[in-house]
């Protein structure tokens, strides 16, 4: 989804693995502020995900329906590479402590290096979402505890079967 004429197209790159209310929350400002909004999901190979990369687009694609706003795909490789490669105006990143800046702060210096035509836009969800993460769903998901109130029920739902049949 390059961009065309006037039109501003973000990237909001993650593991997503799962995405979450915060996530969704994050999706949601962006689209006020860009017109477009690229969401990719990293695939990493040196880390070590509960979901591959095709089911945390579907779970991504499930979670937020049909809006034809959004793109949702995977990558591999450098975000940077994905961005330039994309055509966006920006790299979206959430920021929901202090403690997250020093590294955001980092990467988005090294981004501007190596595509300067796309700055990073420091997005922070509600307060409500300060405190989550998915590491932190996964770890209540894998012992059976409520996240109904943490992710959206596709993604309650696939936790819930992902750790009943690893429990196996």
């Amino acid at each position: 989804m390059a961009n065309k004429g006037n039109t501003k197209t973000a990237l909001y790159p993650g593991s997503f693995d799962p995405i979450t209310k915060g996530h969704i929350d994050i999706i949601k400002r962006a689209l006020d502020i860009f017109d477009n909004l690229i969401i990719a999901v990293a695939a990493n190979p040196a880390k070590d995900t509960l979901f591959s990369s095709s089911e945390r687009v579907k779970l991504i694609r499930g979670a937020l329906g049909d809006d034809e706003r959004i793109t949702v795909t995977h990558f591999t490789g450098l975000t940077s590479t994905f961005a330039q490669k994309s055509g966006v105006n920006a790299i979206i990143r959430g920021l929901r402590m202090v403690s997250d800046f020093e590294y955001e702060f980092q990467m988005a210096l090294m981004n501007r290096k190596l595509v300067p035509e796309a700055d990073t836009v420091f997005l922070m969800p509600s307060e409500q979402y300060t405190y989550l993460s998915s590491s932190l769903v996964k770890d209540i998901s894998r012992y059976q505890g409520k996240i109904e109130c943490f992710v959206p029920p596709n993604v309650a739902e696939a936790l819930r079967k992902k750790f009943k049949s690893k429990k196996r």
